[in-house]
């Protein structure tokens, strides 16, 4: 028996997500426990990261920096001037404080769902991949293969889909967030790494 009451989580939840955002919520919550079934963690910790990590993404923007300043949720110049990005620490905040998550873990894998970070935990890196391959995802490059890659090892999932998302931001570098750069060189020395043995 989870200890977590899925059911009331959702319907709090589709309160504050559109349509889509709610039915890709859903993906990226059954993806995330797909995922730990194959690589071991807690399912019901899963489920909840997957469902909540975009539990603030359908706050408007001017909100979402006005909800930071209030609640003293650090933002860099970056994310200011790119406030969607927010959605992922004023997420974190919202699962803590409306959804009563306590777990360091999954409100870390809500944090970094967006940028990823150097040196994920096995969660966080579940979490950020299924929001990358869940079903509805359709255009990012490569995407069969990262799906596959998903399912076999998670730190090679985590490079290629950082290297694609880099690939793709290098058309316009203004928006590459510092910590998505950071995680993608952890993760290319991990490949690297690994190849050289």
């Amino acid at each position: 028996m989870s200890r977590y009451d899925f059911i009331k989580m959702k319907k709090k939840l589709a309160k504050y997500l559109d349509e889509e955002r709610f039915a890709h919520t859903m993906g990226v919550m059954y993806t995330c426990a797909s995922l730990c079934m194959v690589h071991g963690g807690d399912l019901g910790d899963a489920q909840a990261a997957g469902l909540l990590h975009d539990c603030a993404k359908c706050i408007p923007n001017k909100k979402k920096i006005r909800l930071c300043e209030q609640h003293h949720i650090e933002m860099t110049s970056f994310e200011k001037d790119h406030p969607f990005l927010l959605h992922a620490k004023l997420g974190a905040y919202i699962a803590s404080k409306k959804y009563d998550i306590d777990d360091k873990d999954i409100l870390s894998a809500i944090r970094y769902h967006t940028t990823g970070r150097p040196g994920m935990s096995r969660l966080e890196k579940i979490v950020y991949i299924a929001d990358y391959i869940e079903p509805m995802r359709d255009k990012a490059p490569n995407l069969s293969r990262v799906r596959r890659l998903a399912f076999e090892d998670l730190d090679e999932c985590m490079y290629e889909i950082l290297k694609d998302t880099l690939d793709y931001l290098e058309e316009n570098p203004r928006e590459i967030d510092q910590t998505t750069v950071e995680a993608y060189r952890y993760y290319k020395e991990v490949h690297n790494d690994r190849k050289d043995r």
